[in-house]
């Protein structure tokens, strides 16, 4: 008797650890899975000013496939699988942050010009527009930057000047593999994108702004 008590009190006694053990466990796993990932947002790059082209320029939101319009950036596309900066993400939806990079760019670019993006509250009217849609926004198979997609700048009214449609195929040598290194090429690229943007408004041709009609 006394044997089989003592057995049962041992296992009282592990019984609370045993329980606590496995309340910490969970809290620990609760905890990664709850923590915040951090948060990147590529940033408009200096590129040379000049002047030409339409006075007034609208930046539509980019197309971006579906692949990479998530919150999580996506590292690299490679072996048929899409890999994920784990508890890495993007600040805001990759369209909008594009289109939003890519009208400061251009707005720095083209000097005289005013360039706004899609949904913005201004009331003068666009005389040009600038269409992207992009298909990579990541490093490629070789570990480097890519920017891929195609890029359309055209007049207000069709018919009048060209309507300048070109594939995108931009690339940059990273040094690593870290997420800041990618996000930064990604801007690089972003500001060729304008630089080449910016080249195809100036062939544009220049029409005057009409006063809005009360």
């Amino acid at each position: 008797m006394k044997i089989l008590l003592s057995l049962r009190s041992h296992r009282a006694m592990r019984r609370p650890v045993a329980v606590a053990a496995l309340s910490l466990l969970t809290m620990t796993g609760l905890s990664a899975c709850g923590s915040d990932p951090t948060l990147y947002s590529i940033a408009p790059v200096p590129g040379v000013a000049q002047q030409g082209g339409p006075v007034v320029v609208e930046v539509r939101t980019p197309v971006v496939t579906a692949s990479l319009d998530r919150d999580e950036i996506v590292r690299q596309d490679k072996d048929y699988k899409l890999g994920i900066a784990k508890g890495n993400a993007w600040s805001e939806g990759i369209g909008d942050m594009i289109g939003r990079v890519l009208t400061q760019d251009l707005a720095q670019r083209l000097s005289g010009t005013t360039v706004f993006a899609q949904n913005d509250a201004v009331s003068t009217k666009p005389l040009a527009f600038v269409e992207l849609t992009v298909t990579a926004f990541n490093a490629d198979q070789q570990g480097n930057a890519s920017l891929v997609g195609s890029l359309s700048v055209h007049g207000e009214k069709s018919g009048i000047g060209p309507n300048l449609t070109i594939p995108v195929q931009l690339q940059t040598h990273l040094e690593n593999k870290q997420a800041n290194t990618l996000v930064a090429g990604l801007s690089t690229l972003t500001g060729q994108l304008a630089d080449l943007a910016a080249q195809k408004i100036r062939a544009l041709p220049v029409l005057p702004v009409l006063p809005a009609t009360p």
